[in-house]
């Protein structure tokens, strides 16, 4: 098996050789500065409200899964915010603000939408 070669820490500043992504000081302290999830409003009435949108919503609604047929689509496993403001957004408890999607999906449109915030 090939040997990677060392990297900096992409963390600005920060001179540590990784094998890949940030060191684990700079890991720590990124996971130290994120707010908590119930302070970001995904507390039980989200994870309530978000079950019972998947129970009657149970395929990805994705843009890339909506030109397939339905039984084509990925099983849908978390809601996302279309406006991107989440459960604390103005519309953050309207179901019209919603989709379902894939983990795969929700995960790639959040990364699209929050790159270098």
């Amino acid at each position: 098996m090939p040997r990677r070669a060392m990297q900096v820490c992409p963390t600005p500043g920060c001179p540590t050789l990784t094998q890949s992504g940030r060191c684990p000081t700079c890991q720590a302290k990124a996971r130290a500065a994120r707010p908590q999830s119930n302070t970001r409003g995904y507390n039980s009435a989200w994870r309530k409200a978000s079950a019972e949108y998947l129970q009657t919503h149970p395929y990805c609604e994705c843009t890339e899964c909506a030109a397939l047929p339905q039984l084509q689509r990925d099983l849908a496993t978390e809601v996302d915010h279309i406006d991107g403001l989440g459960p604390l957004g103005p519309r953050g408890f309207d179901p019209s603000n919603w989709q379902a999607m894939s983990k795969r999906h929700h995960s790639r449109k959040t990364a699209a939408e929050t790159w270098g915030t």
